[in-house]
């Protein structure tokens, strides 16, 4: 009787023991933050960030003012396939964590039956039961607990999805829409260029008939130079459709023309306040989601630990019947019956032990992935950075590269009329001249999508 009272009395200490872990509620484990953006001047340096309001918490109507962009924005929100989808996915866990909670409530089920005999040719004899039954799993140990805990994240985790799609959407349609305005500047840019090419290939011509020192070969090579601006220009009408054909697609619409502005008439924030630190894990549904999964992780630790402990289920039973056989006599009478059981595990082949090794292996793996999602975050918002600075000044030296070109072009040619200069260096100052406002417009258009990294990169601003 002793030992019998000891090992109950250890059993009780063991089972209370595990209560505690069993029972528990995630805590953000520590996470390196540290140094997570460069500075955009230094090439060692870290960023350092002590605002308090980020550049990412802006509503994206207040980075993206456009009121045309604005508008496909918001057509590519209604209808983006994806976006949807997603939707759907946010639905289908909401009704599993409705499912995760009803789990605590005993199930119920009806089973009516009925039997008409007759032996011998003798009277048919009928009898009926009409059973319902209950069965209730009493959550001792946590199990259904943690199962609920898990799908609560487990939403979370698809909300966070759903507003990683909704920001991508958003930063495609603007990306492609900016890139649209690029593509319409340098087709205006290869059209004056087309003209003015036209007009030295005539000059040529007229100057060759004149007996001026142009030879036949000058005159080919500026026909030969208005065909290639001709050819780009060519290029750029076919980018421009194909352009067209992606916005289109991204807005859930058949291909059509894409109503723009103009590239020059673009205002975007040229002041940024990262915010980055726990701030940047705040905003970045992708760095939650991360961390969403890790708690997932974490529950699945507790549900495997709740295996090692006893499941008690109470299955009570109620029947009207006229069945004689079960001492019951006519007219129908109720039976009622309950039942406990109380399983406790001893030897599982392993799959009890190996199941809790897997889970904590998973959190580990979870953590993983959760620390280089922040690495990864922190490495967008310097690249978005650099990416602006750097763009911005190859812009402001190409302005001064094309004002000196410019000039250029207009001695050259004005030369050219005197005889004092050769067809090839006025064909090489337009071809420079050319390259130059072509690559200025592409700068120019980095520094706006740039901007629009960012916006992503910290999280896609305010909901």
């Amino acid at each position: 009787m002793k030992i019998q009272n000891i090992l109950i009395t250890g059993l009780a200490v063991f089972a209370l023991s595990g209560c505690k872990s069993l029972y528990g509620k995630y805590e953000r484990p520590t996470v390196n933050t540290h140094g997570l953006v460069r500075d955009t001047l230094s090439t060692v340096d870290t960023l350092a960030v002590n605002d308090t309001t980020s550049f990412g918490t802006m509503p994206w109507k207040s980075v993206f003012t456009d009121p045309q962009l604005q508008q496909h924005i918001q057509t590519a929100l209604a209808n983006n396939f994806d976006l949807l989808n997603a939707a759907l996915n946010v639905n289908m866990a909401e009704q599993q964590l409705k499912a995760a909670k009803l789990s605590f409530l005993p199930s119920f089920a009806f089973s009516g039956q009925g039997t008409i005999a007759s032996w011998d040719g003798s009277k048919t004899a009928t009898t009926y039961q009409l059973p319902l039954s209950a069965s209730w799993n009493v959550d001792l140990f946590g199990n259904l607990l943690s199962q609920k805990r898990s799908a609560q994240v487990a939403l979370l985790s698809t909300k966070d999805y759903q507003t990683v799609v909704k920001i991508n959407v958003i930063s495609a349609v603007a990306n492609i829409y900016y890139t649209l305005l690029m593509l319409d500047r340098q087709l205006e840019l290869v059209n004056d260029m087309q003209g003015l090419t036209l007009d030295t290939w005539n000059t040529m011509k007229s100057l060759k008939d004149l007996g001026r020192g142009i030879r036949s070969t000058g005159v080919q090579s500026a026909e030969a130079n208005y065909y290639a601006v001709e050819a780009k220009k060519t290029d750029i009408i076919r980018q421009i459709r194909e352009t067209e054909n992606a916005l289109s697609l991204l807005m859930g619409q058949p291909a059509q023309s894409i109503a723009r502005g103009k590239l020059e008439d673009q205002s975007l924030s040229a002041k940024f306040s990262t915010g980055v630190g726990i701030q940047l894990l705040n905003n970045r549904p992708d760095v939650h989601a991360a961390e969403m999964h890790l708690a997932q992780c974490f529950y699945g630790i507790e549900t495997a630990r709740s295996r090692f402990y006893p499941s008690l289920t109470i299955s009570p039973s109620g029947m009207f019947t006229n069945n004689s056989g079960m001492g019951i006599i006519n007219p129908g009478k109720i039976l009622l019956t309950a039942v406990g059981s109380l399983v406790q595990p001893i030897f599982q082949q392993g799959k009890i032990v190996a199941g809790l090794k897997v889970a904590e292996a998973q959190y580990q793996q979870a953590y993983n992935s959760w620390q280089n999602t922040v690495l990864k975050a922190g490495n967008e918002v310097s690249n978005a950075l650099v990416l602006y600075h750097s763009s911005d000044q190859k812009s402001n030296i190409e302005a001064k590269q094309a004002k000196v070109l410019q000039q250029s072009v207009d001695d050259t040619r004005l030369l050219l009329n005197q005889s004092n200069a050769s067809y090839l260096e006025v064909i090489t100052a337009q071809q420079a001249l050319l390259n130059v406002q072509l690559s200025k417009v592409v700068d120019d258009f980095n520094k706006v999508q740039a901007v629009v990294n960012l916006y992503q990169a910290l999280g896609g601003g305010a909901q």
